[in-house]
């Protein structure tokens, strides 16, 4: 009974402080990246309210990159108060041993680890592409729609229909109605696959053309078709999520593509190993707050402490930025391009352990 007592409250002052933590984290960003928009606002129909909207629904993706950062900087100001109160000193002389509060530290750490995968597959993709979405038509003269038929732009006298754009924006399932000025339909093209060919041309592979003329039609098959468009793989970019923000499932889905075309799935190899390891961050956060809580409380302990817990929480951020791009790079397993960073902070929380437990 005793043991759910201290487990309950260990969790109710992690939580909160996590939540904290979290919160003022994500106001920051939502101010700054408010500010960044700024830039933006009075081009096309693009106003404060569409701004405000984008960086809304951008939170999504900032709350999945900021959760480890902001679960260990929350364990490390909550097991530091405890320890400056002598809560840690009067569980330690109870009997509680390191191991065993790191077991209750895993147990809080999985409800962590839960809400991290939930939304980053569930929550953060969609919502980044409805960001997207949102700027686009605001910034953007043309129109951009999804539906089940897939992904429908209006291009000056064009209506476009893509099935699917691939995350290195190739088009598959290319369809396009062309009007004249008098809007009426001149022709219909269907290609199989579109590649962008600068500055302002696409290739339609597979083409298969009706063109439309007085009360006749004529039917044509072309192996290959040059497409001349205002729609650019800039723009279609920001309709597709980054492979860090993708699904598990779409990640997986794209990697088996490629491999069965032969191409380089290096980079999105490691996103998809990344969305399963990356959550488990959270336990590995949570025991590198732990040795902080043993180490003798002074003067200022507590701001200081915080300081290293932000201070490591960033060089996390950014090993994992780092080691992603290396591994694309040089063509290092993916497994252990994703694993890397997590194992090096769980090495360094094994000897900030050991090294507080011999003292």
């Amino acid at each position: 009974m005793a043991l759910k007592v201290y487990e309950r409250y260990l969790a109710r002052e992690i939580y909160a402080a996590t939540a904290l933590v979290l919160a003022a984290f994500l106001m920051l960003f939502a101010f700054f990246d408010l500010i960044h928009e700024f830039e933006d606002i009075g081009k096309g129909s693009y106003q404060l309210q569409h701004a405000a909207g984008f960086v809304l629904l951008s939170m999504a993706g900032r709350i999945y990159e900021l959760f480890p950062i902001a679960i260990l900087i929350g364990t490390l100001y909550a097991l530091t108060l405890l320890a400056r109160h002598s809560e840690i000193t009067v569980l330690r002389t109870s009997g509680l041993s390191t191991g065993a509060l790191l077991k209750t530290l895993a147990k809080l750490g999985m409800v962590f680890v839960v809400l991290t995968f939930v939304v980053g597959e569930f929550i953060a993709p969609p919502a980044e592409r409805a960001a997207q979405q949102l700027r686009l038509k605001a910034l953007s003269s043309m129109v951009a729609q999804e539906f089940r038929s897939g992904l429908w732009v209006k291009d000056e006298m064009s209506f476009v229909n893509v099935r699917d754009v691939l995350p290195d924006t190739r088009l598959r399932g290319v369809r396009i109605y062309e009007f004249d000025k008098e809007h009426q339909l001149r022709s219909i093209s269907d290609a199989a696959e579109g590649e962008f060919q600068p500055p302002d041309r696409w290739r339609l592979i597979n083409v298969m053309q009706t063109v439309f003329e007085g009360d006749t039609a004529r039917v044509s098959h072309l192996p290959n078709l040059t497409w001349r468009s205002a729609l650019t793989p800039d723009i279609l970019s920001v309709l597709m999520v980054v492979p860090e923000r993708m699904s598990f499932l779409n990640l997986f889905q794209y990697v088996r593509h490629l491999e069965e075309n032969q191409q380089m799935a290096q980079r999105y190899t490691i996103a998809l190993w990344k969305k399963l390891i990356y959550p488990l961050a959270a336990l590995v956060m949570m025991a590198l707050a732990l040795p902080f809580a043993y180490m003798q409380d002074r003067l200022g302990a507590v701001s200081l402490k915080v300081f290293a817990g932000i201070m490591l929480g960033i060089t996390f951020h950014m090993l994992n930025g780092l080691f992603s791009s290396l591994g694309a790079i040089n063509n290092w397993m993916p497994f252990y391009s994703a694993i890397t960073p997590s194992g090096i902070f769980l090495l360094a929380a094994a000897g900030m352990i050991w090294w507080v437990e011999r003292r």
